[in-house]
């Protein structure tokens, strides 16, 4: 709500008139303010006259042939740079936006892109030092309470349905696969059933996880149901007790390294799998995308690739 004392300044176009009365006071004459802002001295003494009824007192003097503000003109007058100081800071400010200039960039990605996105982002920084750039790393069912909730420039999901209130840009694939300690039992097998799969124990993400409801779905493909040995909250909690020996899980490939084996895992040869998977960038349709988002997006298709694979080395 609009603070009451400062209503009578909104209802009489008070901005033209400081801006003559701004040049008066610097020029030291109306009639050279006038001149300077290319208007009649008729219109620029009216928009003094107009600006003098609406403080209630004088603000100028004539003092031999120069024109001085009043005591009160004088605090008009630094009001009215303060005001024109800030309007420049917003017109800078948007120049930015559209330039690429400055501005701001948030996404929110699934955590099975822990290692990817921030891989992405920081090489769009680098192109863009000017750019404040944030990353919110949150589970499948947060990314999109945000997402419906608006907040973020853009999410990064995976697998998202298709939907005639989202615009969806498929970025990389990123495969899911069924993930043991290099010394399990199976780890040597080839073309291992998924009825084996199911009498292992499994690690299961926790409720909102996008890797949860794809693990889900393909034991229910197969009429089937994990034995669910324990759940947990982060993929790297799931890493952790598989090298405990606690069970097996299935996993985003990128979470894993180049090599698995080096860090003690083994990618299972289970029938159906690696499952096909692709991160996609989401936001709502009618969005009004940023000249900074539009120019991620563009560096997304054109770079994505590249740094996926570095995200699977980085995480070794």
């Amino acid at each position: 709500m609009l603070q009451s004392n400062i209503r009578r300044y909104l209802k009489h176009g008070t901005l033209p008139q400081l801006r003559v009365f701004e040049a008066s006071v610097r020029l030291g004459s109306l009639a050279r303010a006038a001149e300077e802002l290319h208007m009649a001295p008729p219109t620029a003494s009216v928009q003094i006259k107009k600006l003098t009824e609406t403080i209630g007192v004088p603000l100028l003097e004539q003092v031999g042939k120069r024109m001085y503000p009043t005591q009160v003109g004088r605090r008009v007058y630094e009001g009215c740079n303060e005001v024109f100081r800030v309007f420049g800071s917003l017109e800078q400010a948007l120049q930015d936006l559209k330039s690429l200039g400055g501005g701001e960039l948030e996404i929110v990605v699934i955590s099975s892109a822990r290692y990817f996105a921030p891989r992405l982002l920081g090489a769009f920084a680098q192109q863009h030092p000017a750019i404040r750039t944030s990353l919110a790393i949150l589970n499948t069912s947060e990314v999109m309470e945000r997402l419906r909730r608006n907040q973020g420039d853009v999410y990064l999901l995976a697998d998202t349905p298709p939907s005639g209130e989202l615009v969806i840009q498929s970025v990389v694939a990123s495969p899911l696969v069924v993930v043991a300690r290099d010394d399990h039992p199976l780890a040597a097998r080839r073309n291992i059933p998924f009825a084996a799969l199911a009498r292992e124990p499994f690690l299961m993400r926790e409720p909102g996880s996008g890797t949860r409801a794809a693990a889900l779905r393909v034991f229910a493909s197969h009429g089937l149901a994990p034995a669910t040995r324990m759940e947990l909250g982060r993929s790297e909690s799931i890493r952790e007790a598989i090298h405990a020996g606690l069970g097996v899980s299935i996993l985003s490939r990128h979470g894993l390294g180049v090599e698995p084996e080096r860090v003690g895992l083994a990618c299972l040869d289970v029938e159906g799998f690696p499952i096909e998977s692709h991160w996609q960038f989401v936001y709502p349709l009618g969005k009004h995308l940023s000249a900074t988002t539009r120019a991620f997006l563009e560096f997304a298709r054109a770079e994505a690739r590249t740094l996926a694979r570095q995200s699977i080395q980085g995480a070794r």
